[in-house]
């Protein structure tokens, strides 16, 4: 198990788990670039607001790839049929 400690809006917090600490600082990092996107529409928010503000983005990012990773996967499907198809017309 690791520890490893990040810096969020210049807090500083103590992380444990399995994920190794490169990982969790490239996380940590992500969650203060999109923290700061929102206060940068709105300085004076509270803390609490802008967290569930930049878990939103998130979120959404994350379905927005999810939505788009299953399209590739029904395209990828649609062309291995295609692909069968012809391999039988050449036998």
């Amino acid at each position: 198990m690791y520890k490893t400690e990040v810096y969020i809006l210049g807090q500083k917090y103590s992380i444990k788990g399995e994920k190794s600490p490169e990982y969790i600082q490239k996380l940590a990092q992500y969650v203060d670039e999109k923290l700061r996107q929102v206060y940068e529409q709105n300085s004076a928010m509270p803390p609490l607001r802008a967290a569930i503000l930049a878990c939103l983005y998130i979120a959404d990012e994350l379905h927005e790839t999810k939505k788009a990773c299953e399209e590739t996967k029904q395209q990828l499907k649609k062309l291995e049929e295609k692909t069968n198809e012809l391999l039988l017309l050449l036998d």
